[in-house]
């Protein structure tokens, strides 16, 4: 799973991490990916985005994770953005309705460009 920093620059300085993680996001890989977002919404910043172009396959313990580290971040006054979302796991989120729950973005250029705006009020 790649892990970057992203530092804003548009009168805002603010720190966001960008998690990419690969291939399933199941039972079998869940609780490493909810550990490393844990990790990083409390060491690093609460400003998340998940870029899942490269997920193909997420199942309830995936979306179980997801949802947790959306709360860990608004519990730091954070924020949880969602981008680049494979069509393949597209439609877990479609059916379960969870496309209304997150915040999902086409591009993760998208995702991290509102994010400072969205904190302002």
């Amino acid at each position: 799973m790649e892990q970057r920093i992203h530092t804003t620059k548009d009168g805002h300085e603010l720190k966001v991490v960008v998690l990419s993680p690969t291939g399933h996001l199941d039972i079998t890989t869940a609780w490493q990916f909810r550990l490393k977002l844990q990790e990083c919404i409390s060491d690093v910043t609460p400003h998340v985005v998940i870029n899942l172009s490269e997920v193909h396959f997420v199942d309830s313990s995936g979306l179980t994770a997801l949802v947790a580290g959306m709360r860990d971040a608004d519990k730091q006054k954070g924020s949880f953005r969602i981008c680049s979302v494979h069509p393949e796991a597209k439609l877990v989120f479609e059916v379960t309705m969870m496309d209304s729950v997150f915040e999902i973005f086409e591009t993760e250029e998208e995702a991290l460009e509102g994010i400072p705006r969205s904190l302002a009020t």
